[in-house]
């Protein structure tokens, strides 16, 4: 589905470019309005934004102006997965020229704590990142950021895809963190979003049979399609666990290696965990409630593994490769886009929010 049209937002006669952004002002509301960049400093450039994607934490704010512990206490520019062009670079910039074609990572660590000295710079407590509480996003005409963040797309590779790569690390990340290969079978439970780029990840990464399971039967005929090996439709009744933990078994033909927890509820990962093979390992990937109640007395005998995942960390480079040579295609997940106007805007978030057949749901600005 694509939207268009109309008089492009941002500029005033011959005066100097006003950049406008989508600002979340309230509950369920959301205006366009001037945001005013930051200077360029040495090491920054300044991105003309071209794609940015709708994620489930925007919808979040928006509805409930939180996410997990992150809460909307000013308004704040929305959205963080992005790709433009540079326009303007600064006096130290050296790899990156006006024109270039750009993803761009969302965060902004602090370079000096524990956590960014020693390799893992997603867990540092400093994080600026686009569009969580209180840092402004990129859903704007341009945006300021430094230009060791914002990555060079390959030629064959999209502004749309380059924006993809923001949900994609997700999944790469989750891999890495799984353990996920060539001998490692795979279960995801959930086909939205980060569920599908699991699956795409963890087939990249070589898993040889990956099943994925979910409520909507339209979502796992979507998860088919892009390669999983079997679906499996489930209920949302905790009393069906034990029943569905059968049939997820038979659908992988043998033990589950790793399971990924897509959705984050107490009966995903109630499932995932008693699905998992002894000794296997599950990752906690989705948010979906705070608190769960899970087995973990069982899943503990059994020596089944439990990681988290905090956003990523060293994953465009890769996202990136994946997407030039072919390994993984993200094209079929965008399945709406929109223009920059403000009835598009609460189209477009209002379609997402919606679920039904909105998969990924982009803005061309």
């Amino acid at each position: 589905m694509e939207k268009g049209g109309g008089e492009a937002l941002g500029t005033k006669g011959d005066d100097k470019e006003v950049n406008l952004a989508v600002w979340l002002v309230s509950v369920n509301t959301l205006k366009i309005q001037p945001f005013e960049l930051p200077p360029l400093g040495p090491h920054d450039v300044r991105v003309r934004m071209k794609a940015v994607g709708i994620c489930g934490s925007d919808v979040h704010y928006l509805k409930t102006l939180r996410c997990a512990h992150f809460v909307v206490k000013e308004p704040i520019v929305i959205g963080h997965e992005c790709a433009g062009v540079v326009e303007e670079v600064g006096s130290e910039v050296k790899a990156l020229a006006a024109g270039d074609r750009v993803a761009l990572q969302p965060g902004i660590s602090c370079w000096r704590c524990k956590h960014c000295k020693g390799g893992r710079y997603n867990l540092c407590s400093d994080m600026k990142l686009f569009a969580t509480p209180p840092y402004r996003g990129s859903l704007a005409n341009q945006a300021v950021h430094p230009a060791d963040l914002c990555f060079k797309l390959p030629d064959n590779v999209s502004l749309e895809e380059g924006a993809m790569c923001e949900p994609l690390s997700v999944g790469i990340h989750a891999c890495r963190r799984a353990d996920v290969g060539p001998e490692k079978t795979v279960l995801i439970m959930g086909a939205g979003p980060i569920g599908l780029v699991t699956m795409l990840a963890a087939h990249a990464f070589g898993a040889p049979r990956i099943v994925i399971v979910d409520v909507d039967e339209y979502r796992l005929s979507v998860a088919k399609s892009l390669g999983a090996d079997e679906t499996v439709k489930v209920s949302t009744s905790v009393q069906d666990i034990d029943d569905e933990v059968m049939r997820i078994q038979e659908a992988m033909g043998g033990e589950i290696d790793v399971s990924f927890d897509c959705a984050g509820f107490s009966k995903t990962m109630s499932t995932a965990l008693n699905a998992t093979r002894a000794g296997g390992k599950v990752c906690l990937v989705g948010m979906g409630h705070n608190e769960l109640t899970v087995p973990l007395t069982s899943a503990a005998a059994r020596e089944v593994d439990i990681v988290g995942i905090f956003r990523y960390k060293d994953t465009w480079p890769l996202c990136l490769e994946f997407l030039r040579s072919g390994k993984i295609d993200v094209k079929p997940l965008i399945t709406h886009r929109y223009g920059f106007s403000q009835k598009e805007v609460e189209e477009a978030f209002e379609v997402s929010a919606g679920g039904g057949d909105a998969i990924k749901v982009m803005f061309n600005l």
